[in-house]
């Protein structure tokens, strides 16, 4: 009796029925793949311990050259007074 009396909302139309879209599946690329053969992974590892090696070598051989050409060059010094 004393309740308040709203006015009715208009009702939207309905909505056409459509089927959901099918949206396209994301295009998944995989990284190419390598044939590895293992006869060349060994050699290219044997290579790098070659090259290491050499490259060792050299600098050793460079720094007793060195310490070499010092002590010679302290004995002549000392020679020539």
């Amino acid at each position: 009796m004393f309740l308040p009396k709203y006015p009715e909302a208009p009702t939207p139309p309905p909505a056409p029925v459509h089927a959901p879209a099918a949206e396209p599946a994301p295009v998944r690329r995989s990284l190419p793949t390598l044939s590895v053969d293992h006869k060349a992974v060994m050699a290219l590892v044997v290579g790098g311990v070659v090259l290491t090696a050499l490259l060792a070598a050299v600098a050793v051989t460079a720094v007793s050259v060195a310490v070499a050409a010092v002590v010679l060059r302290s004995l002549l010094r000392d020679r020539r007074r």
